[in-house]
């Protein structure tokens, strides 16, 4: 398992950072080869189930999560979501927290925890550096983009 941190401020209120970046479908436009959809009824809430599809036709695997928490951000108040990784491949978690900033802007911090099963710990910096870039690109690709 590894555990990365990323942060970022977006000349967003927090209101709409939270909306972008908890608009699930939107982050299979930001990760290559993913399609991502929600599997229960809408809206988000915990126990919503999301499934994130990565792979290249029947060559893939799906990385099944459920929000455990659901708090989306207030007035003077952080959101935060989390994700707890369900699938047969890809376990861990991942956090969401959306913060107010100066001067309106939006504080961002995902922490994540992933592993990927049978995949062996001589790996982990590899996977660390991958999800880092994969990750931190998403992020900041749903945070520009409406």
């Amino acid at each position: 398992m590894i555990s990365f941190l990323l942060e970022r401020t977006a000349p967003l209120p927090p209101a709409e950072a939270w909306r972008r970046l908890t608009e699930w479908p939107r982050h299979g436009d930001a990760v290559p080869l993913t399609r991502v959809f929600v599997a229960t009824a809408p809206p988000s809430r915990t126990g919503t189930v999301v499934v994130a599809r990565s792979g290249l036709g029947p060559l893939g695997f799906d990385d099944r999560m459920e929000i455990t928490v659901w708090q989306p951000p207030g007035a003077d108040t952080p959101g935060r979501c989390r994700l707890e990784k369900r699938g047969r491949v890809v376990l861990g978690w991942a956090e969401i927290e959306v913060l107010p900033g100066p001067g309106g802007r939006a504080r961002v911090r995902w922490h994540e925890e992933l592993g990927v099963r049978f995949l062996p710990r001589l790996f982990d910096p590899l996977l660390e550096r991958t999800a880092r870039a994969v990750f931190g690109r998403a992020v900041n690709r749903l945070l520009r983009t409406a």
